[in-house]
Parts: structure tokens; sequence; C-alpha cells
């Protein structure tokens, strides 16, 4: 492993003023999504935050007049009755009983609409995930963005308290900055001057922070990946056996140092920084402060209104300088929602058309591959390259080649997870394109060699096969019972309600053997007119193996099917053999058509042969 450099459009430079400016364009759409995820709360949270923005000046000013009364009850020594003070007293308990409540309700609102917005937006992201095509999921660039889009979902869920606390907080400084400025507007200014180097050095931070932790992307990927590989029950075997631990711990003590050490360089330098102009803040609010002592020294300004000038003030620049860092942390998390949306712009290239075709019932010519190839994204090598044959109805066709040679692409092909770079696959005549893609997928049952291994009950774990009969018992234990999987669940005690894996509390982990039985019966449930097994007993002994192959030609009997394996006692019993070479098909032709031809089928079968005397 070696650490990777960011992809060529990655990038790694801090962003412009104007590009921060622009993010916040994204602000709207990430609104109406918060709308979508909870319309009342998103009212009422609003209606709260705009009634608890006048409470600051509200208070300050009844403070205000409580003092002026004070001063003026002390002066006249009691001729003057104090039942108008208390009324004001009560007046402002009141009003920070009603302020105190309300912080309690927006935090509270902010809190479950963050987690209704939080699964809405984790919903959005998977629901999306689904349409996208499966060689996008291959694709480094690809997956990058899709990381990025998937781990953001705290940050969104920040960005949405923190955006309606700005807009609660602009309220609550528009109210004292009238109040303000009545009695001074050059007190505004000199708020501004005080704050504004603090914006801008936050403002550069934030983009330093962002160059860097969007360079460091596909790096952290691999840091979760080396995770993975150093604590979890599917590597420990081959971790213990081949002592990788040190090696593992090794390269994720290198990374993570990396990381760390830039970290700490731009924390650093920013804490310096806002060090310095945190000092100029307060040399802003003291020098205005001196400037309101001074007038109500000469007699212009009450001791009440020097307590709410000065306590304004004072809110003013923390709200000021909160407001402008916010603005720095909000664009921040705008520019966060670009990826979040550059993610949902990312299309299929394989769609369903408008009124495509239903598969055919009863399929007359089959499948036919006029001059087919395909190559992967970025690659300059053909996975398949002019593959051109017919699968015909009921026809059992075996797919046989070296590793690489282009088998569990053609099969990929075929159920249309792939689009052919050239050529094109018919289905009755007809373009595999013009068909509904659902339908299509919905007609074609397959099972590949990297099957998961779903952390499940049995009975979900079959049904994953047709998920929309997951209540259909009856035909999940039938399922069970085509691929053996029935004797599995036998042994386990909890029956078809066992749960799989070790993951999760009394669970049961099973054989390789054991768990291709299971997976198999996904593809019996699933009732397909087209099955393809793509090294479906590779965990199995000889004899499992035999039985399996002999209910598989029984179940598909009048059904087509496709199998790939390198055991040539499973695909003698193929109606033909598709032999690959290099992507390309090199023969075809039945057992013994191929042996008789003396060809690579025939080499291979010798091959296999010596090894087995």
């Amino acid at each position: 492993m070696k650490f990777t450099k960011p992809p060529r459009n990655q990038r790694t430079t801090p962003l412009t003023f104007k590009e921060r400016i622009a993010a916040l364009n994204h602000l709207p759409q990430f609104f109406k999504l918060v709308w979508q995820a909870s319309p009342k709360m998103t009212v009422a949270n609003f209606i709260l935050r705009i009634i608890r923005s006048a409470m600051p000046l509200a208070l300050l000013y009844i403070g205000r007049l409580i003092i002026d009364l004070v001063v003026q009850l002390n002066r006249s020594q009691g001729s003057f009755s104090s039942h108008y003070l208390w009324k004001l007293v009560a007046l402002e308990l009141v009003l920070a009983i009603i302020s105190d409540g309300l912080n309690r309700a927006i935090t509270l609102l902010d809190s479950l609409l963050g987690d209704l917005f939080s699964n809405f937006t984790s919903i959005r992201i998977m629901e999306h995930a689904a349409t996208l095509d499966l060689d996008q999921f291959e694709d480094a660039v690809f997956y990058d963005k899709f990381e990025r889009a998937r781990q953001q979902t705290l940050g969104r869920t920040v960005l949405l308290s923190q955006v309606m606390s700005q807009l609660q907080d602009i309220i609550t400084m528009l109210f004292l900055a009238a109040g303000l400025m009545a009695f001074n507007p050059w007190l505004i200014l000199l708020l501004l001057i005080a704050i504004l180097p603090a914006f801008l050095g936050e403002s550069y931070f934030n983009d330093q922070s962002y160059a860097l932790t969007r360079s460091q992307t596909p790096e952290r990927r691999e840091l979760d990946y080396l995770r993975y590989l150093g604590a979890s029950d599917e590597t420990a075997k081959e971790t213990k056996l081949f002592n990788l631990s040190g090696f593992i711990i090794g390269r994720f003590t290198e990374l993570s140092t990396r990381f760390y050490e830039a970290n700490r360089t731009l924390a650093i330098s920013r804490s310096a920084w806002g060090l310095l102009f945190a000092l100029l803040g307060s040399l802003g609010y003291y020098g205005a402060y001196v400037f309101i002592i001074y007038r109500t020294i000469e007699g212009q300004v009450t001791i009440g209104e020097l307590t709410f000038l000065a306590g304004s003030f004072r809110q003013l620049r923390s709200l000021l300088e909160t407001i402008l860092t916010r603005f720095s942390t909000v664009s921040q998390g705008a520019i966060y929602l670009r990826d979040f949306f550059d993610f949902f712009e990312i299309q299929p290239k394989i769609k369903s058309v408008s009124s495509g075709l239903p598969f055919p019932q009863s399929m007359q010519t089959g499948f036919t591959f006029e001059d087919v190839g395909y190559q992967y994204i970025n690659s300059d090598r053909w996975a398949n390259r002019h593959l051109s044959f017919t699968l015909h109805p009921g026809e059992k066709l075996a797919l046989v080649g070296e590793n690489g040679a282009g088998k569990t692409t053609l099969v990929k092909l075929l159920a249309r997870l792939y689009e052919p770079t050239e050529g094109r696959i018919l289905l009755d005549g007809a373009d595999l394109r013009e068909y509904d893609l659902t339908d299509l997928r919905l007609h074609i049952g397959v099972i590949f060699q990297d099957y998961l291994r779903y952390q499940m009950p049995v009975n979900l774990n079959i049904a994953a096969g047709r998920i929309d009969e997951k209540e259909n018992q009856q035909r999940i234990e039938q399922a069970a019972t085509q691929s053996l999987a029935d004797t599995v669940v036998a042994k386990l005690p909890g029956g078809y309600n066992q749960m799989l894996g070790k993951r999760f509390a009394q669970g049961i982990d099973l054989s390789g053997g054991e768990w291709q039985k299971v997976a198999l019966a996904r593809a019996y449930m699933r009732n397909a007119e087209l099955l393809i097994l793509d090294e479906p007993t590779s965990a199995l002994d000889a004899r499992a193996e035999y039985e399996v192959f002999e209910r598989f030609s029984e179940l598909t009997r009048g059904k087509t099917a496709v199998l790939i394996s390198h055991r040539f006692s499973t695909v003698r019993m193929a109606d033909r053999i598709l032999v690959l070479q290099q992507g390309q098909l090199a023969e075809i032709g039945s057992h013994e058509e191929l042996l008789a031809k003396g060809g690579r089928y025939a080499e291979l079968f010798n091959l296999q042969a010596m090894g087995y005397r």
C-alpha cells in the first residue's frame, strides 16, 4: 500500500470569497429538503426563533427603565411610589423565563428536526445510489464523491442548526443596532472595524481546512479500510495467520500521523491569529465603552441608558463576531453541500425507457450477442470484445476460461448491470435497451461468486432473492429445499429465524459451503426465466456439488441458465460450453464437440483430468 495522491480532479487549493458566496446558492435547495423532512417542525422552529430574537432588546430596555427608576427613587428619598418599579422587575422576570423556555424549545426542535433530516437525507442517498450503475461504484473518483456525500450526514444536521441560529442572530442584531444607532451611528462603524479582521481570518482558515479535508478523502478511505482490516471478524483469521497486525497498525499509524501533523500545523496557526484578532475586538469594545462612560459623566446619558448602550454594544459585538464567524462556517458547510448535491447530479447511463417492453412470457429466439465489447471506466483494456453468439430458450450454457477471461463481465452484460461499450444484445430480436429495466431484472436470477453474507435471519437471507415475498414462508422454505439449504437450517437452533453472522447477539456463522447453499436459495426464490450462477459451488465438496447440480438440472428444466465453473465435471452437464480467452470467444459447442475439436477447451479439460489422476 502506498500513500495515494489526490486524483487529478481533486481540488487542494482554498476557495475564493466569490466561491464561498456562490456556495450559499445551495441553501434554498437545502431548506427545501429540510421542509420535506418535516414542514411543521420547520415552521415552528422559525417562529420560535423570531420571537426569541426580540428578547435581548426587550430585557435590556426594561433593565434600563429599572435602573433609571431606582436612581430616581434614591434621589427622591421615597417621595415617589415604587409600585411601578416592581411591575418592571416582575415583567423582566417573566421575559427571562419565557426566553429560557424558548431556548429549550428551540434546542429540542433542533435536535428532533436534525434527527429527521439526517434520516431523510440518508434515505435519499440510498435511494439515489440504488439507481446508479454498477460500474460507477467501481470508479474511484465516483466513490470519493459518494463517500463525501455519505459522510457529511452529521455535518448537514449541524449546518441546519447553524443556518437557523444565523437568521435568529441577524434579527436580534437588527433590533439592537436600531437602538444603538439612535444614540450614535459611529459606534456601529467602530464595531465593524473591530470585528472584520477576525471574520477574514476565520474565512481564510476555514478555506484551508476545507482544502485539506477534501484532498485527504482518498487517504481517509484507506484509513477506514485499515481500521476495518485491523479489527474485524471477517479479517481476523488471515490477520493472525499471516501476522499482518504489525503491518496494518504501522500503515495506520503512518497515515494517521500525517493527518495529525497537517491538522496540527493548521490548528496552531489558526489559534495564534485568533488570539490577535480577539485582542483587536476587545480594544474596539472598550473604546466604545469609554466613549459611552464619558458621555454619561457629562450628563448627556442616564445611568440606565449607560447600561442599555453598554449591554447593547457588548451583545452586538458578540453577535456580530458570531455571525461573521458563523458565516464562514455556514459557507463552509454550504461548500460541503455542493458535494452532497453533486452526488445527486450523477445520473445512471443504464436507464429504463418509457413504455419499455415487458420480458417475454415465452422466449422465442433467446439472447443474441452481436459483436459485443465492454471496456471498464478509466481502463484501456477490453474485458470482453467481439462476442457474437446466441443463448437459446431453455438452453444451459456454461462459460469456461481462465481467471480474468471476462466470464463474470459477460453475465453482468447479460443481466444489464453493464451496458455494452460496443455492439448490442438482443432478446427475441429486440435490443435489451428497449425492455423495461425493472421487469427485465425481475426475470433474471443471479448468484455471483462474491455473494453477500447478510447479517440477518435465515429467512431474510433467502428472501433477499425476491424481497417482496419476505412474508411468504412457504416460498422461502421451498427455495431452501431446492438449494439443499434446508439441511443447513435443520441444524440451526433458531431454524429460519436464526440470526446469521457474528455481528449481532446470538448470531451463528456458517461454513463456506453452508453459506453457498443459502445464497443459492436466493436464486430459486426468484423463480426466474434466466438463471445465472457464477461459481455457485466453489465452496462445496464433490458430493454436495453433484447433488446441487443434479437438483439444478431438474429445477431449471425448460428454463434458460448460464453457469460459470472451473470444474469440468459440472461444466459437461451443460448443453453447450462457451470458452473465453482474453475476453474473446475462443470456441463454443458441446462437451463432446469441443473435445473432438482439440482446442482450448480440450487443453484445459485434459490439464484438470491429469491433476485428478
